[in-house]
């Protein structure tokens, strides 16, 4: 089996739901022609029946639509309409979507502990996504922690996927990020930046069991861990009584605690970079559907074929596929 961890939709009663509220050109609501299956469910199938029934999601509505676009008066709502109609695919097509998961309205904290009880027992989902900041707020911020002491308590996984808009320009002096660099080198920037603050705030001595995945190859971190071990270790070391000298381990191994997907680069080298920091035991494989570098389908084949062609055991491959997935999940 291949369980594809980490895909995307916009169900028509969550997009409809936001209509309510987000004024006709808002970005959510725009044009879906670059990735179609985004919103259309059969067309989604079609694409996963190229790749046999051995092939099979984890679904999860579109990340950052809560919190970014809507108040906090507004955002359980829509919450609460995308996460239904995740359980709602699920249950109708069980055998290609082997699990969800759920959004919380995270600018509203109070609804979000309360959706997310919700989503587990009510739902039957199988962790909550979020953002790798909320609105512009760090993910070690003190208010944040009540959702990953849930987190532990349901011990259901947090996906984390980057939220980092356009109006974070490249350079102080301009209004906005050009070429579309804020996502395409600031995403994993934003992912990188929330790994090492999660660490660096003692999130792993306070939740030694929370488990925490992280898109895009965890944003290409394992590339830059020796850099991060000397800097961090020297930060540790000079200024005292900071958060870095009261944590148990050296920063770089709370980095290796997290999990990484495949999803952001079809190269072997870039994989078994990964592979090299965080082992086969913290890797599961994700092709970001219905997004890639060649939106649609032919994403999910070269994605695929590239975790085929590591240079690594069988075996290490069978858990980056399905093992490490089945077990996060609780699925037999």
């Amino acid at each position: 089996m291949i369980i594809d961890m980490f895909t995307h939709m916009l169900p028509v009663k969550y997009r409809e739901t936001m209509r309510k509220y987000l004024p006709p050109d808002h970005y959510q609501l725009g044009p879906t022609e670059p990735a179609p299956s985004l919103v259309d469910l059969e067309l989604r199938l079609r694409f996963m029946d190229k790749y046999g029934s051995d092939y099979v999601q984890v679904l999860g509505c579109l990340p950052f639509a809560e919190e970014v676009t809507h108040d906090p008066g507004k955002s359980p709502e829509v919450a609460r309409i995308g996460n239904d109609a995740i359980a709602e695919i699920i249950a109708k097509h069980p055998d290609r979507f082997i699990a969800g998961t759920a959004n919380l309205p995270m600018n509203n904290i109070e609804a979000a502990l309360t959706e997310f009880d919700r989503a587990i027992k009510d739902l039957g989902l199988k962790g909550i996504q979020i953002c790798s900041n909320i609105n512009g707020r760090a993910l070690d911020s003190p208010e944040f922690m009540p959702v990953y002491e849930k987190a532990v308590n349901y011990d259901v996984p947090i996906w984390i996927h980057p939220s980092r808009p356009k109006t974070f320009a490249d350079y102080p002096t301009e209004n906005e990020s050009k070429y579309n660099i804020y996502m395409g080198i600031g995403w994993p920037y934003d992912i990188m930046v929330a790994m090492v603050r999660l660490v660096c705030c003692g999130v792993f001595d306070k939740f030694p069991n929370i488990k925490i995945y992280t898109h895009l190859t965890a944003g290409g971190i394992a590339y830059y861990a020796d850099r991060l071990a000397s800097v961090l270790g020297h930060y540790r070391r000079m200024v005292p009584n900071s958060d870095l000298e009261r944590l148990r381990k050296e920063p770089i191994e709370y980095l290796r605690m997290f999990y990484s997907d495949t999803e952001m680069s079809y190269t072997v080298a870039a994989l078994e970079c990964t592979y090299a920091f965080f082992g086969a035991e913290h890797m599961v494989y994700s092709s970001g559907t219905p997004y890639g570098t060649e939106h649609g389908p032919s994403s999910i084949g070269e994605s695929i074929n590239a975790v085929k062609r590591m240079r690594i055991s069988d075996s290490d491959k069978q858990k980056i596929f399905e093992g490490n997935a089945k077990r996060l999940l609780h699925l037999p």
